[in-house]
Order: C-alpha cells, then structure tokens, then sequence
C-alpha cells in the first residue's frame, strides 16, 4: 500500500486527493475530470486526441491541445515530484498509473462522478454511457467494495475416486486420477471448478448428493470408482446434475495404467472431453424452445457461446439474444461483455454484418469496457487482442494484448490460439505452429473445436506442412462448414498439395456459401494479405477459379 500515491473517488461527489494528509487535493472540475478518464481508462491510457475533445470539444484541435497542456502542467505544479511517477505523457498518449492509485468509497454507492459539470457533449455522452451501466468500473474498487457478481458458468465438482481393486501402492490413484480431471477442466473460462481439496473433503464410498449440493453448491459432480487388473486401468464415472439429481451418464474409461499415469494421458483427456462437451451439450438441449426468461444462469452464457459457433444463422442470432440476457442478470461480468464483443466480430470477420462500421464499433465498445472492468482479465485481453487484429488490423497492438493475457494466465488455450494466427499472418511459421499446438492441448472442453482445428490449420500453412493443414481443415468442417475461413485455407492447402480438381470443387463450395466473396475483397479486409500467407491464399483461391 506505500507504493499508492493518490486516492480517487469515483461514486458521489468526485475526488481526487493525496493519501498523505493534507498533502495536496485536485479541485478543478476538468482536472478531476481529466483523472476519471485516466483513471477508467484500459490500463489507464488514454490518446491526447481523446481526452482534448471530450473535454474541450472538438471545434478547435489547436485550442483543444493548448488546453489539455495548460490542466496537465496545473497537475504537475499541484503534485510536485511525484507527478512524474503518477503521470506519463507522449505526443500521442496521456496515462496514468494505476498501480500507484487507491479507489475509495464503495463502488455503486451514489451517482458516477455526481455534481461533475462539464458542459462538453462528449463528456456528457461518456458520463451518460457509464451510468447506464456503472458495473463496468466496479472492478477498479476492491473485492470487498464491489457488489456481488452473480454467477453465469456451470459449477462442477469432480469428487475423488474410490479404488475398488490395486495393491497398496496404487491406493492414491483415484484421488489424483480426480485431482487431473479438475485442473484440466479448470482451464475452460466457461466452467466454474470447485477445488479439488473442498471435493476431497466429501469423499466416501457412499456419496450423499444433498450434501454436495449444500456445501459445494454445484450444478453437476462426477463420481465413480476405479479398478486395475494387471497394467490395465478400469474407470467407471457418473455425471450427475447436482440440482436434479439426475445421471446425465454413465461411461468406462479404459487404458493401459502407464498412460493413465501419464499426464498428457489419452485416458484423462477423454474424461475431461466428456464432460465438456455434455455440459454444452445439455445446456444447448435445454435452452432450445424456451424463453430466455425460462433459462437458469449457469446454463444462459455458455448455451450462448456454444450456439455462436454452431453453422447456422438461425443459432448465431440466437446466441446474442442469450449472451444479452446474461449481460442483464450479471452487468458486473467483464467476461460476458468480451464473448458479446467475439459475437460481433465474428458478425464482422464471416461476413454476416449488414452494417460492418456499426459492428465494428460494438465490438470494440465491448472488449473496451471487458477491459474497463477486469485489466488483467486474460479471456478479456484476448478478445480485444482479436478485435484488433481482425477489425483493425492493429497486429502489434492485437500481439501486445495476447502476451500480456499469457503473462497473466499461461494455461489461456485462446490466447495461444490467436497467438499462433498471428504468428502465421506474420509469417512465422514455425512459432504459428507451436502455439496453435499448445492451444488444442489445453482445450478439451471447449464447445467450438472446430473453431481451434480452424485456426490451426492455419498455422500449419503458414509453416508449409500442408497435409497437416488440410486433415485439420477438414476435421474443422465436419463440426462447423459455414465457417468460410476454413474453406479458404482448405483450398489452399489442395493448390499446394498439386490436388488441383479438388481444389476447385472446395471454391465452388466456398463460392455457394459466400457468393459475394472476391480476392480484392480478401486482400481489403485480411490481417495476412499483404504477408507470405495472404498470398499463398489468393495465388491458391485464383487458379481454383475465384476473382
């Protein structure tokens, strides 16, 4: 706490103060206002062009920039030496430290920056934006001055299990055999994984469902047993909706107890792909047909994102209407606007936007605020890494974003996706190929592996090995055929593998799903247009007969 210079209030009256007493208080009202949009800002950086128009209109650029000069050299005078630690300025960007800064009060507690009059229509459109919905500040203020958030992601808890047959020294296995399967599901930003140690605490041969459900307060627990004979392992499990009570299934996994000992074992990612994608699964069933008011939260979100990469129109449209409503039951949920903002550009990137300006600037307007909210969220960084990349074709800012997600959480199987993209729209094809590898070993109960084989068959073009690209395009298309970007890098993967005739038939393909797709438009719009692989594609999509 001695590294926090200055103290901020942002709900009632606005201040902005030393936490030295009586040291020094910021009182004018666009000074203040000057260190709120610092303050709220995405790493609390904002461009001098920004700041100059919402605070002193737009009318003037050089009395704009004369202004924002003349209140940053009032603060510098009023904080003395310890404005250079606090406040960094270029030609370009004004931030400020966030570490160094203390929030104060209680988040909610109040008006946003009540009483703050500043007259500037954009200012008043910003504050206006903020109050609608102040959850998108919470996450500055401390966990213990925040409201609660409530939960969208499915609970689970994966209970150890009981060895029925094995010598002595096999008798932990059932309990590390649980604690694998946990950590392997705790990867996914759609699951909410009760810790191994607070399911161990259950144990028994008997298991008492009511008490799981009172003391973990899960949505779904796996149970089951193990037996080895020889060097064969035998496990049997029962998934099981907690709330109902109902076995949702019961499956043997079988192997050879070496591999299961293994932890990159086939065994153990075969359990995890199971409940993965029976969760989605179930969750898929059961929203069809209802009305979203009907829908329980642990099944809304990822229902929601589940429909979002399913082939069809008709799902995607359905998919925004969940992801909104669960935005409405938790505004507080930072993660929830970042899947809002990956709706909207994919709309963009897949050509299904009607209006790719308007959509552009909603999904932008949502990975800013998931950043607002949590800045060291590493799902949030990702998507707006992505909209940077695939909207703006900002790839240096898009790369910044992914190392600083894998920075905060190096187990992020979609940063290391969207990593190896970008690595191969950069034309390192090596470095593609080890992310999007990476990716796929930490995704096994992702409800969109399609969307993974996708963008790693992508890689593996950009790295030459187009067999491998192309098996991977076409596993991709067997879950997901809409998604065109897979039909491109098929095509491709064809052209350089001398399959000429297929290749064709792929475009024509390509051509029925999308028939307003052209080559200037791919080289408008692309991230990797300009590089290797953007050519590599048009020389590809070309001689299989696309103009």
């Amino acid at each position: 706490m001695g590294d926090k210079y200055l103290e901020i209030n942002l709900f009632g009256a606005c201040i902005v103060r030393s936490r030295n007493k009586d040291e020094f208080e910021i009182n004018g009202i666009k000074h203040r206002a000057l260190f709120a949009l610092l303050a709220t800002a995405p790493f609390g950086r904002r461009t001098r062009t920004f700041l100059q128009d919402i605070l002193w209109g737009v009318a003037c650029y050089d009395s704009g920039r004369q202004s924002l000069r003349r209140a940053l050299s009032d603060i510098k005078t009023i904080l003395g030496p310890k404005y250079q630690d606090l406040i960094s300025a270029t030609n370009t960007d004004v931030t400020l430290d966030l570490s160094k800064i203390s929030f104060i009060g209680t988040a909610g507690f109040g008006e946003f920056l009540e009483g703050m009059d500043v007259q500037e229509a954009g200012f008043i459109q910003w504050l206006r934006g903020i109050r609608v919905n102040p959850g998108q500040v919470y996450s500055l203020y401390s966990p213990s001055s925040q409201p609660p958030v409530s939960t969208l992601s499915p609970t689970i808890a994966i209970l150890p299990f009981q060895m029925i047959t094995g010598n002595n020294g096999q008798a932990a296995l059932g309990d590390w055999l649980a604690e694998e399967v946990c950590r392997s599901l705790s990867r996914s930003n759609l699951l909410s994984v009760i810790s191994h140690l607070s399911s161990r605490s259950l144990a028994s041969p008997t298991i008492d469902l009511d008490q799981v459900r009172q003391k973990l307060k899960t949505s779904y627990c796996v149970t089951g047993s193990v037996r080895i004979f020889d060097d064969n392992v035998i496990v049997d499990a029962d998934f099981i909706d907690s709330i109902s009570g109902r076995i949702v299934w019961t499956r043997q996994f079988t192997g050879n107890l070496r591999s299961f000992l293994d932890r990159s074992a086939e065994g153990i990612a075969q359990i995890v792909e199971a409940i993965g994608q029976t969760i989605a699964s179930d969750a898929l069933t059961y929203v069809r047909d209802r009305n979203v008011s009907d829908i329980e939260n642990h099944r809304l979100l990822i229902a929601g994102v589940g429909l979002m990469h399913r082939p069809t129109l008709r799902d995607f449209a359905r998919s925004r209407e969940l992801i909104d409503e669960a935005i409405v039951r938790s505004p507080n949920s930072a993660e929830t606007y970042a899947w809002r903002g990956k709706w909207y550009i994919l709309s963009v990137f897949n050509g299904w936007s009607t209006n790719r300006e308007r959509d552009t600037k909603i999904a932008l307007d949502c990975t800013s605020r998931a950043l607002d909210m949590a800045p060291d969220n590493s799902f949030c960084l990702t998507m707006d890494g992505f909209a940077h990349n695939n909207l703006l074709r900002r790839l240096d800012i898009a790369m910044s974003r992914y190392d600083t997600a894998l920075s905060r959480n190096p187990n992020d199987a979609l940063s290391w996706l969207l990593r190896g993209a970008l690595h191969a729209f950069e034309d390192q094809g090596e470095l593609a190929v080890l992310a999007a590898d990476k990716a796929r070993s930490l995704s096994p109960v992702d409800p969109f592996q399609y969307y993974f084989q996708s963008l790693s068959a992508t890689a593996y073009l950009s790295s030459g090995k187009y067999a491998q690209a192309l098996d991977l395009a076409d596993r991709s298309l067997i879950l997901n055929n809409r998604h065109l970007s897979t039909h491109r890098a098929k095509i491709t993967a064809l052209h350089f593998l001398g399959r000429a005739g297929e290749a064709r038939t792929a475009a024509r393909e390509l051509m029925r799903r999308q028939p307003d797709f052209t080559l200037a438009n791919y080289n408008d719009v692309h991230p990797a247009s300009e590089n290797s692989l953007g050519r590599m594609a048009v020389e590809a999509l070309n001689a299989a007969g696309i103009k």
